[in-house]
């Protein structure tokens, strides 16, 4: 059974019983709820009318330890003492536990010696003790304690009754997380807008991209394609496109073609000189020797 449904059936429990007393009847009742090692709430027994009735009665002391114990600390008992009665050692040890759940309330890391000025503990090892056999095995708080920083880390404690003006301080606060999250809500509904039209953006950006590469794409293609049909024209003949065999001895022929050709032009004039000299030579001759 957790912790809270035990608070609830131990609440119910004194209720019901609450309100069947009257005046001083009340005292045992008073001092079994609050030193009952299940019951941290007190609220609803002080809503009970014969509870209610007990100010400025002789009995009024017993409204004020109930309510010492649903919104007070070990420091507010010691600083009222003379006005309250002695307590037993099962209503301290109930008073110092409720102690350290105020002061979790505000602080999650909670000092040692915060805790042992706020627990009359005179020693870490008595300090530790309280907080592991009286915290957190009843389940009241959950945390670590750290030895090298000597502090109480807080994950979870259980929380006390409302104290007078506390529900309007958390009104307040609930308004202005509230203000908070309808402003962090305007942001990212902004910035899904934004990001919406950058993504709009993006996609037109890369539409442009994709058609411009089309376009490229088209105009080499055509390039190509005019491209082989000039060569087609410079290769082919009137009876057709000429075959691989014709196209490689076609070079072949050109060049022989103007080999002879050269070598006749070079004949003829060596035929040419040849005769000249000849003439040349026997005029001189018979120069040389008359008949």
């Amino acid at each position: 059974m957790d912790i809270e449904q035990k608070q609830a059936e131990m609440i119910d429990h004194f209720v019901k019983q609450a309100s069947s007393l009257k005046g001083s009847a009340i005292a045992p009742l008073v001092l079994e709820a609050t030193s009952n090692p299940s019951l941290f709430a007190f609220s609803e027994i002080l809503a009970v009318p014969s509870v209610a009735e007990l100010e400025r009665t002789e009995s009024a002391t017993l409204l004020d330890t109930l309510r010492l114990f649903a919104h007070g600390t070990w420091s507010d008992y010691k600083g009222n003492m003379a006005r309250l009665p002695q307590l037993v050692p099962d209503q301290i040890l109930k008073l110092k536990q409720l102690t350290v759940l105020t002061l979790a309330e505000s602080n999650k890391v909670l000092p040692y010696d915060k805790l042992m000025q706020e627990l009359d503990v005179t020693n870490v090892r008595e300090l530790e003790d309280f907080l592991i056999n009286e915290c957190m095995y009843s389940g009241i708080v959950r945390g670590k304690l750290d030895q090298l920083r000597r502090c109480l880390e807080v994950q979870f404690a259980a929380g006390r009754d409302l104290r007078p003006g506390q529900l309007g301080n958390m009104l307040h606060t609930l308004s202005d997380w509230l203000t908070t999250s309808d402003n962090l809500l305007v942001s990212i509904q902004e910035k899904i807008k934004w990001a919406d039209t950058m993504s709009e953006a993006d996609k037109k950006h890369r539409k442009d991209v994709e058609d411009r590469v089309e376009e490229v794409k088209k105009s080499l293609s055509l390039k190509a394609d005019a491209d082989f049909r000039g060569h087609e024209e410079m290769y082919s003949e009137t009876g057709g496109v000429m075959d691989y065999e014709e196209d490689r001895s076609r070079p072949k022929r050109y060049f022989i073609s103007n080999l002879h050709e050269a070598a006749s032009h070079i004949l003829k004039k060596i035929t040419v000189d040849w005769t000249w000299f000849t003439a040349k030579l026997l005029e001189f001759l018979l120069m040389a020797f008359p008949a």
